[in-house]
């Protein structure tokens, strides 16, 4: 391997959905560092077989809000 050409891999803090957590190794941000995550294995519907919706940052309310009036036509 070439010298000073790789990232620092070190240790960090991954916390689930449900608020468990665990340490692993990743070049990610810092020593130290903590991930939060949105979805993990416990959440997904690929592993669950449940639908569920997240709505980061109100996008489906943006959505909604903007295409509020297709599709609804007026009687003549």
């Amino acid at each position: 391997m070439k010298p000073d050409i790789h990232p620092d891999y070190h240790e960090i803090t991954i916390i689930m959905t449900d608020g468990t957590t665990y340490k692993t190794k990743s070049c990610m941000g810092k020593e130290g560092d903590t991930l939060r995550l949105d979805i993990d294995p416990k959440s997904h519907p690929a592993w669950t077989g449940q639908q569920r919706i997240i709505d980061t940052g109100g996008q489906i309310a943006k959505f909604n809000k903007k295409f509020a009036g297709i599709g609804a036509r007026k009687k003549a």
